[in-house]
């Protein structure tokens, strides 16, 4: 394991449960995997999900064996956090990720990358060409065209029947009302500008993509997007991984955690790390 530089007052490691204070009034909750080191990954989950799912859960205990602390939280209306789950919220839980990275920044830790699955890799990418403070970004399975996969939940009328009923409740196949999609909801999700955000980023931030070939969820043609739009980006597509890499996680934490490790070992910190200067046991990235 790496010998990362640790933190005076913390004496235990393992897994505790934290709860962040958002902007907007909400109790956020999450899982912190200490390891006692002053960086620390926040990991952001995908739509309708939730901290404790694949692979939010593999990548936090792949990061904690490589002794890199990393906090995995739900954004509000999911999973234990309080508010109520809203369809669009892209700049909302842009503002999530922002509350938390502030409560760790009060706590003297420095945030070595912000990670996010699906919609969260949306979130990650929103906050890194709004706040210009993080060093490292890793998109996984983030979809660049908004418009697209609207059709596949709400319907191909989605558009008329949204402005005459002013909402569309989405029922699920037990005939249970799941959630409700406001126009205003609608309008959020249509109008988040992904292309302008990721241009925005800046190069000193290194962003990575990873998307696998056998994703139903987001076509894989998204990922190209991004790279082609992003200023520093590096593209590793998986063969044959679908959106949560169900068959495919341990290469999935050996490429986050080898990107993660890059970053504070490169040109892009002012003091590398400690774990800079370990040799053996690296996981390796095959860009």
């Amino acid at each position: 394991m790496a010998k990362f530089p640790s933190i005076p007052h913390v004496q235990e490691t393992g897994h505790r449960r934290v709860t962040v204070h958002s902007s907007h009034g909400e109790e956020l909750v999450g899982v912190l995997h200490e390891t006692n080191s002053l960086e620390l990954v926040i990991i952001c989950h995908g739509f309708k999900s939730s901290k404790d799912r694949i692979p939010m859960a593999n990548l936090a205990a792949a990061l904690e064996k490589e002794g890199i602390s990393a906090f995995r939280f739900d954004f509000a209306g999911n999973g234990e956090s309080e508010g109520s789950f809203q369809y669009g919220n892209y700049r909302r839980e842009a503002d999530d990720l922002r509350a938390v990275v502030e409560h760790f920044h009060e706590e003297k830790r420095f945030i070595a990358a912000i990670v996010g699955h699906s919609k969260g890799g949306n979130a990650v990418l929103l906050y890194a060409s709004r706040y210009k403070d993080v060093q490292t970004v890793i998109n996984i399975s983030g979809r660049f065209n908004l418009e697209r996969g609207i059709e596949g939940r709400l319907g191909r009328d989605f558009k008329e029947k949204i402005k005459q009923d002013g909402f569309i409740d989405v029922i699920n196949r037990k005939g249970r009302l799941e959630y409700r999609v406001t126009e205003e909801s609608l309008m959020d999700r249509l109008t988040t500008d992904t292309r302008g955000a990721c241009l925005s980023i800046p190069q000193s931030c290194r962003v990575l993509t990873i998307h696998g070939t056998m994703d139903e969820m987001v076509p894989v043609e998204d990922a190209m997007e991004f790279a082609k739009n992003v200023p520093n980006h590096k593209l590793h597509i998986i063969e044959g991984a679908d959106h949560e890499f169900t068959m495919h996680q341990d290469e999935l934490a050996s490429l986050v955690v080898a990107f993660v490790k890059e970053g504070l070992c490169g040109d892009y910190m002012a003091l590398p790390s400690e774990s800079c200067k370990r040799t053996s046991g690296y996981i390796h990235s095959r860009f």
